[in-house]
């Protein structure tokens, strides 16, 4: 995670720039005229000058709120707490009239708490000043107050899939360059062994049929024959090596599929020994852990998620909320054409037998062969 911006005025300005809210957060603030117009015509000139004061301080707080999730959750609750002393300020001056500010305190909450807690407080805010609005025949409170609790609760939930999703996305790069630096790392091995050996072989017969060459040419003839055949099953071995980079196998989605989980805030639960597989029995399988993983993270909302892999199938369970049945996704359609090309199979558990969630089991039969 990158550091917070810094502590200062123009921090707070820039991280509300990078977060591309600022400039939606200001035109909500017409809705301070219901403060602002009643203090100039109702009360005197000091006590709506304060008002005015006040509203402004408020202003500023509530439009940099769209940066404040950049800094750690102690900040953003100094912030707020900032936000409420402001608004007992003014209920001191024009009593009940503070009710018209309540939306504005539930958007905060929304943009600056974790979901988890904005889901209890958000709805608090709206029950504690719809009652007094009510009872006091103030409508346009009531009516503010539960338009707020349906923007902030979905303000919360739009930047909580934000943040899930910049993990996942980050996950996913850490992966990448893990995946190259170890793929590297395996060609680099694999050309050591087949170079090393080829390369040695060579010089040594090389060496031998320049010695043989000015007394026995048919056998140095056979020599460099043989010296041809080594160099052309090297360039065959060098060439299997690096066209096994972008293959999809079991064992790599599984140890991906722990980071990806881990990043997304999803229990994983992963074989810790794999069972013998063919080439194309890892490949088919690697591929469904790599679907039924991501459709996890991106659609179940799940809190776990367990693999479990056989030498003929493989399954992917989560404790989701489920798959809608309206729902189709392209990749489990691409999926199952792969699979049932291969003479097996995938099935789709939503809810699964063991309860709430999805469980997808792709298999591959061990005596099956592609239609």
């Amino acid at each position: 995670m990158p550091p917070p911006p810094p502590r200062t005025p123009r921090g707070v300005h820039r991280a509300a720039l990078d977060s591309g809210s600022l400039f939606y957060n200001v035109p909500s603030l017409l809705f301070l005229l219901y403060i602002l117009i009643p203090a100039w015509t109702e009360l005197s000139v000091p006590r709506a000058l304060l008002v005015t004061l006040i509203c402004a301080l408020y202003a500023v707080l509530f439009a940099y709120t769209a940066g404040l999730r950049a800094y750690p959750v102690r900040d953003r609750l100094v912030w707020l707490a900032a936000a409420w002393a402001l608004l007992g300020a003014l209920w001191g001056v024009i009593g009940l009239e503070v009710l018209y500010m309540v939306m504005f305190q539930q958007v905060m909450h929304g943009i600056i708490l974790p979901l988890r807690w904005a889901r209890v407080t958000v709805p608090v805010i709206a029950v504690a000043a719809v009652l007094p609005a009510a009872t006091t025949d103030r409508p346009i409170a009531v009516v503010l107050a539960l338009v707020g609790l349906v923007l902030s609760l979905g303000l919360a939930e739009g930047i909580e899939r934000g943040i899930l999703q910049e993990r996942l996305d980050e996950a996913e790069r850490r992966n990448a360059h893990l995946a190259v630096a170890v793929e590297r790392e395996r060609i680099g091995r694999d050309l050591h062994d087949i170079l090393g050996h080829s390369l040695t072989t060579i010089t040594v017969t090389a060496q031998l049929a320049q010695r043989l060459l000015p007394t026995d040419p048919e056998a140095a003839r056979a020599r460099l024959g043989e010296i041809e055949r080594i160099s052309r099953q090297s360039l065959a071995d060098v060439r299997t090596t690096v066209s096994g980079m972008q293959e999809v196998r079991a064992a790599h989605e599984i140890a991906a599929a722990r980071s990806v989980l881990g990043a997304a805030g999803i229990e994983a639960v992963t074989p810790t020994a794999l069972p013998e597989l063919t080439e194309e029995r890892s490949e088919l399988f690697g591929y469904a852990i790599r679907e039924g993983v991501t459709n996890v993270v991106r659609h179940a909302g799940a809190t776990r998620c367990t693999l479990t892999l056989e030498e003929d199938e493989v399954q992917v369970l989560d404790d989701g909320t489920g798959l809608p049945p309206s729902r189709a996704l392209s990749g489990l359609a691409g999926l199952r054409r792969r699979l049932e090309a291969a003479g097996g199979s995938l099935e789709i558990a939503s809810p699964p037998p063991s309860g709430s969630g999805t469980l997808l089991i792709a298999r591959v039969p061990r005596d099956s062969s592609p239609a």
